[in-house]
């Protein structure tokens, strides 16, 4: 048996991993970083940059099968299944490549391959023939699809955003089970790609839209070129090829073969091969370690999670800023362990029309201020002019504190409003901005001043509202 012994050990190489590690040795620690996989960002291999690769695939096709709106037709357009893969794989394969080059200049002595497991506080098993002591250790060990056990008959015909890439051809069909903003990424980039798709959720919610009437709004865009289902429970039977799926819900039941089913329920954190009894810490209901969300901490222990793993922001920003702050309060642990800001909270789904979803909004008392796209003048000109924007602010002080938006651009003006919320900006000094015409940011400039109507006399009179031009 081989006995290894570190300051910090960070089980888990994607980009909470490769942040811990990095930051733990920029502070003087002794890092040992262990990886069980394959080593890689979810990113990088089957999350973000494979997902946008097949959507920027799907919006061409889209744009090119509805330029016939601004008067410019097209020969009948024909996909290439084959060709769409490929690209996607070998674009995604340079990512990840450059992944893999991070984790190569790491100095193999400081780098461990095994699967790790707890065997007391501080000690670790990985593999069958090292052992490891170290004074910290950080657990970063990501995620994975959530497949319900009510699939296990149609195992075979069974997608994940962890397979649905290593495909050389496009399916021919698919049944994606979910309707967050995985499952409509996905689900609307394969229709638009010539894929039989349909859409099932067995709640009400698209994209993580907290508003009902935005998210009401969203349903009806997306249901009016999507076979969008909800609030339906499922029930799926093997074929000699493919499968059955049963739906049924209040108001309507069906039933449809499909090549495949597409799963994107949701994650679980990748902790089962930990051991995590035998490590010292309080776990919660689902088995995920009890922690600090600002330290990161694992109660008084020695240990802390970061990323994916810990079920809280499973993005990759803050998968890389909790990796960073677990591995500087390990190196520091236990008597420089420090709590560190977090980020305004800003989710993006890219679907089209794009959904974001910006900081606080669901605290009670907050006043509301509101645009509809639908007569906005640029996105008129785009024809983009669907869904609508929400802002949210505190009348006590003025201060915009959140936003949700369902409509074009959204990933763009969802940076702007998070950096505006974080920076504590009131709806009054946002005003004074600039705001070019004729421009999208336009529409939250409307917002704005519909905030702005809502807040107390105190904060919003001596508003002068100043309208130049058309459609803003």
């Amino acid at each position: 048996m081989k006995m290894l012994s570190c300051d910090v050990a960070v089980i888990g190489a994607g980009t909470a991993g490769l942040a811990a590690s990095a930051a733990a040795a920029a502070d003087g620690a002794q890092v040992l970083l262990i990886e069980g996989g394959e080593p890689g960002t979810t990113c990088a291999r089957s999350g973000c940059m494979p997902s946008k690769l097949l959507i920027a695939a799907a919006t061409a096709a889209h744009c090119a099968g509805t330029s016939s709106v601004f008067g410019i037709q097209t020969a009948p357009l024909r996909i290439d299944g084959r060709a769409v893969m490929t690209r996607v794989r070998a674009e995604r394969d340079r990512f990840v490549r450059s992944v893999l080059q991070s984790y190569q200049r790491i100095p193999e002595s400081q780098r461990l391959v095994g699967t790790a497991q707890f065997i007391a506080p501080g000690r670790l098993q990985v593999g069958d023939g090292v052992q490891v002591t170290a004074k910290a250790i950080v657990i970063a060990t990501g995620a994975y699809s959530a497949v319900p056990a009510m699939f296990d008959a149609v195992a075979d015909c069974v997608l994940t955003h962890e397979t649905l890439f290593e495909r050389v051809m496009l399916p021919g069909s698919v049944a994606v089970v979910g309707a967050g903003p995985l499952g409509l990424e996905l689900g609307q980039a394969l229709h638009r790609l010539g894929v039989r798709t349909a859409i099932f959720d067995r709640g009400d919610r698209i994209g993580g839209l907290i508003s009902d009437d935005l998210n009401a709004s969203a349903a009806r865009i997306y249901a009016a070129s999507l076979n969008l289902r909800l609030g339906v429970e499922l029930q799926a039977e093997p074929l000699a090829a493919g499968l059955r799926l049963h739906w049924q819900g209040p108001q309507q039941r069906g039933s449809a073969d499909f090549e495949h089913l597409l799963i994107a329920a949701g994650r679980r954190p990748k902790l089962q091969p930990l051991a995590l009894h035998n490590a010292g810490i309080a776990l919660d209901a689902h088995g995920v370690p009890v922690y600090d969300r600002a330290t990161l901490r694992c109660g008084d222990s020695a240990v802390f999670i970061a990323g994916d793993c810990n079920h809280d922001r499973p993005l990759l920003h803050e998968a890389a800023d909790e990796g960073t702050i677990a591995g500087r309060n390990a190196a520091a642990c236990p008597s420089g362990v420090q709590a560190h800001p977090r980020r305004v909270p800003l989710a993006i789904t890219f679907s089209d029309p794009q959904i974001a979803i910006v900081g606080d909004v669901v605290t009670p008392g907050h006043v509301a201020g509101r645009v509809d796209f639908a007569d906005q003048g640029r996105a008129r000109v785009m024809n983009a002019n669907r869904g609508g924007l929400k802002l949210y602010g505190d009348p006590a002080d003025g201060r915009l504190a959140g936003a949700e938006m369902v409509g074009p651009a959204a990933e763009h003006l969802g940076h702007l409003l998070a950096w505006a919320v974080q920076q504590r900006q009131s709806v009054r000094s946002l005003l004074d901005m600039p705001f070019y015409h004729p421009t999208l940011e336009e529409g939250v400039r409307t917002a704005l001043r519909d905030l702005c109507a809502q807040m107390p006399p105190s904060i919003s009179s001596g508003y002068v509202q100043r309208v130049f031009g058309a459609g803003g």
